[in-house]
């Protein structure tokens, strides 16, 4: 019989009894053999109550222990997200300034070409125009 159910008992027992001016009489011997019952029965109720209180404690020890470990690594992988990020970020910069650079590069080696040739066109227009000086100076001089 279970504690409770030996408790049931012993309130039972004392509503069907007898009862005189407020005072209930109740059969001693079966009253102390409830009793009896209930003292043996206590101590197992007890030990497997602490056992389920362990239990409960251990169970809930290993869950939290579990649930810092996802989260510490979920700390790790938001970690890693973020320099991934950064690193990814930065190459983006970088390669950014790269392509800046080099329309830098390209728009002043435009520059230097075009003055390069405009001045060989001018150097050949000058030699061009002196050639047609003299070409018309020695065209003059054979008409004389």
């Amino acid at each position: 019989m279970e504690i409770l159910e030996i408790l049931e008992e012993i309130e039972d027992s004392i509503e069907k009894n007898f009862s005189l001016f407020g005072m209930t009489v109740v059969n001693k011997e079966d009253l102390l053999n409830m009793l009896e019952e209930l003292r043996l029965k206590l101590p197992d109720e007890i030990k497997q109550a602490k056992w389920v209180k362990e239990e409960r404690q251990k169970i809930l020890a290993e869950a939290e222990k579990e649930a810092n470990s996802i989260i510490d690594g979920a700390k790790e992988k938001v970690i890693a997200l973020i320099d991934e990020h950064e690193i990814a970020k930065q190459a983006k910069i970088r390669a950014e300034q790269i392509m800046s650079d080099a329309k830098s590069q390209e728009i002043e080696m435009r520059k230097n070409a075009v003055s390069y040739a405009d001045s060989m066109l001018e150097k050949v227009e000058s030699i061009s125009s002196a050639i047609l000086d003299q070409a018309r100076e020695s065209r003059r001089q054979l008409k004389k």
